[in-house]
């Protein structure tokens, strides 16, 4: 049986709104990290979901 690829790894909640800071709403990434997105590897996503936007999140700075 063939099996579906495996969907590419992705903060998006599909509230897709740039708010004022520049970020979106949803996922917390600025218009220029979604649009660079496609081109990072598995590895890059998922230390960027792990990583940089738990900060985001709490607000605090990311000193990766």
């Amino acid at each position: 049986m063939d099996r579906a690829p495996a969907k590419p790894l992705s903060p998006c909640v599909g509230v897709c709104r740039l708010g004022p800071d520049g970020r979106c709403e949803g996922c917390l990434r600025t218009a220029q990290e979604i649009a660079l997105w496609p081109r990072l590897s598995e590895e890059q996503r998922r230390r960027w979901m792990e990583e940089e936007l738990p900060h985001r999140r709490r607000g605090t700075p990311w000193k990766g």
